[in-house]
């Protein structure tokens, strides 16, 4: 039988790190065998390293998620390239972005975490486990969830799922055969809450770890990435809203989260302020590795300005639009620019901190927009942050020092938040937002919340980061959102971005019109098939006929 999309051997050695490195401190070894791993604790702690280091690629968190979210009116383009079919809802499936993390999901991630989890549960039969190799196993039931996750939501309807197959499950040992997909993305929603369930059982609290270890999976982080999953479950079943509830709840009162009082400590380069209570999961990010290697974040870099002023070689492909900051602007007192709205972006004339010198914003390079993403810039600041670690020695691999947020604890409160209005309960809703609101210090607001409310709030408190899949939230809205919900996703899929075109773009004084982006032009109007992309046709290829696309995109 003809293999489904070719399993690499898992060398996981070739991403590990020595018993006394720092987590995720990346370095290159040799390709061991199968039957030469866990033998050890260490040989344990190599295998599933190498599953952390593959979301920092190029692939996944440090740069192609991004390219589709342009789908949505929060960021524009800010360098051409050859997929414009991302931005306009007219996707093949064969877009490199989308053909990279699906392979990256797939094959360097879900498979390598299945081969994980068969061989300790293989060596478990015939004896105890170490703690270290324990801890180990949960890591891997984490990571599958999430690997899958990122296939299952992108990729399955409630009318066909995703294929997946758990090796430890199939008798006699899995010989790699085409797995099939299942019935219903539901299917695969529960197999992903059930590793979830597994790895919060058996990982430590993110207490016990020493300060080498954090930044590993921890009960609080399966907790979190369950609360995701049954809000996205909930787009097929609102059943499943209450599972929310109990998740953030669960957050909240056993392990203590909370959100944490300065918003700008978040993305902060200061490693002292990458776990504070907030912290659900994230990837910390070290600065020091390429996103090649798989050590280290390059979005800061790719997103700063084009050739950074002759300071850094930033790329410049991602640039906020005006309707980002005119949402945002929307919590202004008069002429006041909020707290939030000034540690995300910048627009021309404002003064920041760059190589250690007030620099006045503006640009001249590539596509212009008026504004640039500020939140993942800290790293920058210092007169000498190479030299502090805090960006690669490398310019032409612009990565940084930074505990990148995939899930942090003010999304979990507005997950609560989405599953008390859909239960009715905008009291409730109105708690949790005005929690986040308060603590940049924005107007609460009053009464009982509404949907319009939760979406600025999702917007604005999120933007920019993987926290916030901001397509995806105004597809599952456009999908089965409550009309209120449904008419401001809409709105915003249906319509053309917009930027600021200023007369003298040298000159951050000068005049300025708002405009449309002229490269999505072409965009499609919403259809409900949307809500996921076809598969590579190179995948459904090599499946013999059994991976489909769902029947709308046939």
């Amino acid at each position: 039988m003809k293999k489904y999309i070719i399993l690499a051997i898992l060398a996981a050695g070739t991403l590990c790190i020595s018993s006394c490195a720092k987590f995720l401190d990346v370095k290159a070894e040799g390709s061991p065998t199968v039957d030469q791993y866990f033998q050890n604790d260490q040989q344990a702690i190599d295998a599933v390293d190498g599953i952390y280091a593959r979301l920092a690629q190029e692939n996944v968190l440090g740069r192609e998620l991004y390219w589709e979210q342009a789908v949505a009116n929060d960021i524009v383009w800010g360098r051409t390239r050859g997929y414009p079919t991302l931005a306009t809802f007219d996707y093949t499936g064969d877009e490199s972005p989308l053909r990279g993390v699906f392979e990256q999901a797939y094959k360097q991630g879900m498979n390598r975490c299945n081969w994980i989890i068969q061989q300790l549960m293989l060596k478990q039969v015939n004896k105890d486990l170490t703690p270290v190799e324990v801890r180990s196993l949960g890591e891997a039931y984490f990571m599958r969830a999430y690997w899958h996750f990122l296939i299952a939501y992108r990729y399955g309807t409630k009318d066909l799922g995703v294929p997946f197959v758990a090796y430890e499950t199939v008798e006699g040992g899995y010989n790699n055969e085409i797995p099939e997909q299942q019935p219903s993305v539901m299917v695969n929603y529960q197999l992903i809450v059930d590793d979830l369930e597994k790895a919060e059982e058996i990982l430590p609290r993110f207490e016990e770890y020493d300060a080498a270890n954090r930044g590993r999976a921890h009960k609080a982080a399966a907790a979190a990435v369950m609360a995701k999953v049954y809000a996205y479950w909930a787009t097929w079943d609102k059943s499943q809203w209450p599972n929310v509830i109990t998740c953030v709840d669960r957050l909240e009162k056993t392990y203590n989260r909370a959100l944490h009082p300065v918003f700008t400590d978040l993305f902060a380069p200061d490693v002292s302020k990458f776990f504070t209570r907030e912290y659900c999961w994230g990837y910390p990010s070290n600065g020091s590795n390429d996103g090649k290697a798989g050590g280290s974040i390059e979005f800061p870099g790719v997103s700063l300005e084009n050739k950074g002023w002759g300071k850094f070689n930033g790329w410049g492909q991602f640039k906020p639009t005006y309707d980002l900051y005119e949402e945002m602007a929307k919590d202004n007192v008069g002429d006041v620019k909020n707290e939030r709205l000034a540690a995300t972006m910048l627009e021309y004339g404002d003064v920041f901190p760059y190589f250690g010198e007030d620099r006045v914003f503006w640009s001249t390079s590539d596509v212009e927009s008026g504004f640039q993403i500020y939140k993942f810039l800290q790293p920058f600041a210092p007169a000498d942050p190479q030299g502090m670690g805090y960006l690669l020695d490398n310019a032409d691999w612009p990565c940084t020092l930074i505990n990148w947020p995939i899930i942090r604890f003010a999304d979990c409160l507005l997950l609560r938040a989405e599953a008390n209005l859909v239960a009715g309960n905008g009291a409730a809703a109105a708690k949790d937002i005005n929690l986040i609101r308060q603590r940049s210090h924005l107007t609460p607001i009053s009464g009982n919340a509404t949907w319009k409310d939760l979406y600025h709030e999702r917007r604005c408190e999120l933007a920019f980061e993987m926290a916030n899949d901001h397509a995806y939230d105004c597809k599952r809205w456009a999908y089965s959102g409550d009309p209120e919900i449904k008419a401001l996703a809409l709105n915003e899929l249906n319509s053309h971005p917009r930027v600021r075109h200023y007369a003298d773009r040298s000159n951050p004084d000068s005049p300025f019109t708002i405009g449309g982006y002229e490269d999505y032009t072409n965009q499609l109007k919403w259809q409900d098939k949307f809500i996921t992309f076809p598969y590579p046709s190179e995948q459904i290829n090599k499946s013999a006929g059994k991976l489909k696309n769902p029947p709308t995109w046939n």
